[in-house]
């Protein structure tokens, strides 16, 4: 019988995550309605038509920015504007197309073989599972998020640098890990917010949430956060720090 008890005491139990607070709640979807306010176009800033050029556009904007991959898109989609006529692509067209962006080896490399199981797998079109997605070559949780809720309408919430950094600032999380960031934050809202929640995140954070000098003094929910202060509180000083447009 004691050995029994052993066995059975030596299972591990995994952790319950307790629910977030109600207080925290209530200040994140008011931070979340105020950035809706303050930025009522937010969208993707990457250029796309369909679910493919959406999911290409999204593997080359890696290590690079918006405004490069924008300005490629019309000429790459042109050459190859579907699976199947970019898994038959010439390697060296393509990487001559996508040179500009950096990496145009890796990215040419990631480019075909995601076309080639597009095709294989799936006839041709993009999935529209999460779990399908991830699967594809050079696409991980953070596009396939993208791909989902910009392409299909599907909710999802695209932990990239700048909505890591917001959530940590917002306190609505104090994990690093984009998973498991994506999962905490997810908790504070209703599912059908999550897209724009992540347009917001991003939007803010590329415009005055810096990652070096935020601009505090000029911030709309600088009432609301809890890092205020890390970066210039005077209005006049803050002002200068905020960008029109996004870090593009």
């Amino acid at each position: 019988m004691s050995g029994l008890r052993r066995t059975l005491f030596s299972v591990p139990v995994a952790p319950v995550t307790p629910p977030p607070s109600v207080s925290l709640v209530r200040r994140a979807r008011k931070i979340d309605r105020i950035l809706a306010e303050t930025y009522p176009d937010a969208k993707a800033e990457l250029d796309f038509d369909n679910a493919f050029e959406c999911l290409v556009v999204t593997v080359l904007s890696a290590q690079t920015t918006d405004k490069r991959v924008n300005a490629v898109r019309p000429t790459l989609f042109a050459a190859f504007p579907d699976a199947k006529a970019m898994a038959a692509a010439d390697r060296e067209v393509l990487e001559q197309i996508v040179g500009p962006l950096g990496f145009f080896r890796a990215k040419t490399e990631s480019l075909l073989r995601l076309s080639a199981t597009l095709v294989e797998e799936y006839g041709g079109e993009v999935p529209a599972k999460l779990e399908q997605l991830v699967k594809l070559p050079g696409v991980g949780r953070k596009t396939a998020n993208v791909v989902l809720g910009n392409a299909f309408g599907i909710p999802g919430i695209t932990v990239d640098t700048h909505f890591g950094r917001l959530a940590r600032r917002f306190g609505f999380t104090e994990q690093t890990d984009p998973v498991k960031v994506e999962h905490e934050v997810g908790a504070l809202f209703p599912k059908r917010d999550w897209t724009m929640l992540s347009h917001h995140l991003i939007w803010h954070g590329r415009r005055i949430c810096h990652a070096q000098k935020p601009a505090c003094g000029a911030c709309p929910v600088a009432k609301l956060c809890p890092a205020y202060g890390e970066g210039p509180t005077d209005p006049i000083v803050a002002a200068k720090l905020v960008r029109t447009e996004g870090r593009n």
